[in-house]
């Protein structure tokens, strides 16, 4: 079995970044015994500190991913750090999602391919990644997505043909619409028979509860854990093996037929 922690983190605008990077740190070191750890999306600004995204934004270089590299090789373990705001040497910032080894070395790095434009103003201070990836991690081939892009199952396809059997997503999904989370996750695990650790933000960021109820869905579709709505841990254990098996037993995704097109008619009314 492998032991995994989803550190569900409150990220409120009166807190200092540096003071919670630190506070973040002690959170991360009581997950001791995971050997995969993983954090919510822009934890350290905080996904909704929309006027201080160029003040907050850093290299992947920075200060938080350094940090985080001091974690993962501190615990020996596999960190996602959920996203940063990196800031690259040509002045656009990115969601970007950091996976670490248990050496301290980055491994893989995911810009959020879907920025969200509903009430918020990603779409205008972030461009938007374009490639997804993987990575071998502890739990098989591993991807990554980012909060709003569980809306989107065309990428989710594109990770399932780059090999991936489970995928981490670090989010900061809103409390009132916690029931989409909880549809997505499931869904997302049953369509392509992968396993979910989807990590989400909590607490009251610029007057937006935000959701919790971070969870580890099997590819079931089975939820094997999820957490409440407040600052905490959760562990579990996950059958490595789980992916492997749940394909070979019921191979959906041997059935694709991912060459055909599709034709619509659209009849004229009055014929």
């Amino acid at each position: 079995m492998t032991r995994v922690a989803l550190v569900q983190v409150e990220s409120p605008g009166t807190e200092p970044p540096a003071r919670r990077r630190e506070r973040v740190g002690r959170m991360v070191a009581d997950a001791h015994g995971a050997e995969l750890v993983l954090l919510p999306e822009l934890w350290l600004p905080g996904y909704f500190a929309f006027d201080r995204y160029a003040e907050l934004a850093e290299p992947l270089d920075g200060d938080t991913v350094t940090a985080g590299r001091e974690w993962a090789r501190d615990l020996g373990c596999f960190l996602h750090l959920g996203s940063v705001l990196e800031r690259t040497s040509e002045g656009r910032l990115h969601n970007t999602a950091v996976l670490i080894d248990p050496v301290g070395t980055v491994v893989h790095t995911y810009r959020k391919i879907h920025v969200f434009g509903y009430r918020s103003r990603e779409t205008e201070l972030i461009t938007p990644g374009d490639t997804v990836g993987t990575v071998a991690s502890p739990l098989g081939t591993m991807g990554a997505t980012t909060c709003y892009d569980l809306r989107f199952p065309e990428i989710w396809r594109v990770l399932v043909d780059a090999g991936a059997e489970t995928a981490a997503v670090p989010a900061a999904w809103p409390a009132r619409r916690r029931g989409h989370w909880r549809l997505f996750t499931e869904a997302r695990a049953v369509e392509q028979q992968m396993l979910i650790l989807a990590c989400n933000a909590v607490g009251v960021q610029e007057d937006v509860a935000l959701g919790g109820a971070s969870r580890v869905v099997d590819p079931w579709g089975t939820v094997l854990a999820e957490a409440g709505d407040t600052e905490e841990i959760l562990r579990w254990a996950v059958d490595p093996d789980v992916v492997r098996r749940t394909r070979e037993e019921f191979p959906v995704l041997r059935d694709r037929r991912a060459s055909v097109r599709v034709q619509a008619e659209v009849a004229e009314i009055g014929r």
